[in-house]
């Protein structure tokens, strides 16, 4: 559930700072992404306690591994481990089908201040259309 929640942060993060960004699921990582990992890349990862919990805390690790400096989100009260000097931001754990509405909103409310510090308008994003059907 949360490789949806990553593209939806990713996609808000695009279309208001015009920054690259992308959702990547854990297991994926080793392929490609990893190696532009270093102490510069803005890295945000979701790390909750669900079916993929081992996988994610296995990137976590991967990414630390690299000298990368993830924002972490998790669930309420979860300590992870290899975590402790990161900062984390934690959200409310419910149950997995709904965990994306709650995990996606640090990531749209992070995609804010990231625009208005670069000096863009956050209420009229450039080269977005309206969609209108047209019958």
């Amino acid at each position: 559930y949360n490789y949806a929640t990553c593209l939806e942060g990713a996609l808000k993060i695009k279309e208001l700072t015009y920054m690259h960004s992308e959702g990547i699921l854990a297991g994926e990582l080793k392929h490609g992404p990893l190696a532009l990992i270093d102490e510069n890349m803005p890295v945000i990862m979701f790390v909750m306690r669900d079916k993929t919990y081992v996988k994610t805390q296995n990137a976590l690790a991967q990414v630390v591994t690299r000298a990368g400096r993830p924002i972490v989100i998790c669930g309420d009260g979860d300590e992870i481990e290899g975590a402790e000097s990161l900062r984390k931001i934690h959200v409310p754990q419910i149950v997995d089908c709904l965990q994306g509405i709650l995990t996606v909103i640090p990531l749209q409310l992070l995609s804010y201040p990231l625009a208005t510090l670069k000096g863009f308008d956050v209420d009229c994003p450039r080269n977005l259309a309206k969609s209108v059907t047209v019958e």
